[in-house]
């Protein structure tokens, strides 16, 4: 245990490395500050196409306003031109209907079924009394 121990050979002194500053860390601070930039400018362009899209719809709002009361009266006049359609494919089918002929001439004209009597209304002498004694 005592026992000498053989000499080593002496160690050759280490180099003193240079402190270099690692470019890795300065790279990483360079590429937040732009990451950031970049999530910056992309949040400004997303603001300015979000104004101009609620500035176009704002001004496009009175135009659908418009067009949908227009559209309203144009299906209100539909409705009233398709109860005139109706109203008069009826009556088409009326006059053009070979059972109907005699009723509709007799509507149209002055002729009379000869079965039929004329009746005419004659006023009542009762109200020609009324008016004679209402004038003095």
């Amino acid at each position: 245990m005592n026992a000498i121990q053989p000499s080593r050979p002496p160690l050759q002194p280490t180099p003193k490395r240079r402190v270099v500053p690692r470019p890795k860390r300065h790279l990483r601070q360079h590429s937040y500050k732009v990451m950031a930039l970049e999530t910056t400018a992309k949040i400004g362009v997303n603001i300015v196409i979000s104004a101009a899209a609620v500035s176009a719809l704002i001004q496009l709002l009175p135009y659908h306003w418009s067009r949908q009361a227009k559209l309203q009266e144009i299906r209100t006049e539909v409705r009233q031109l398709e109860a005139r359609v109706n109203s008069l494919n009826t009556e088409f089918s009326r006059n053009f209907d070979p059972r109907q002929a005699k009723s509709i001439m007799q509507e149209q004209g002055y002729r009379f079924d000869p079965n039929q009597r004329q009746i005419m209304l004659i006023k009542p002498k009762a109200v020609e009394v009324e008016q004679v004694e209402s004038s003095p």
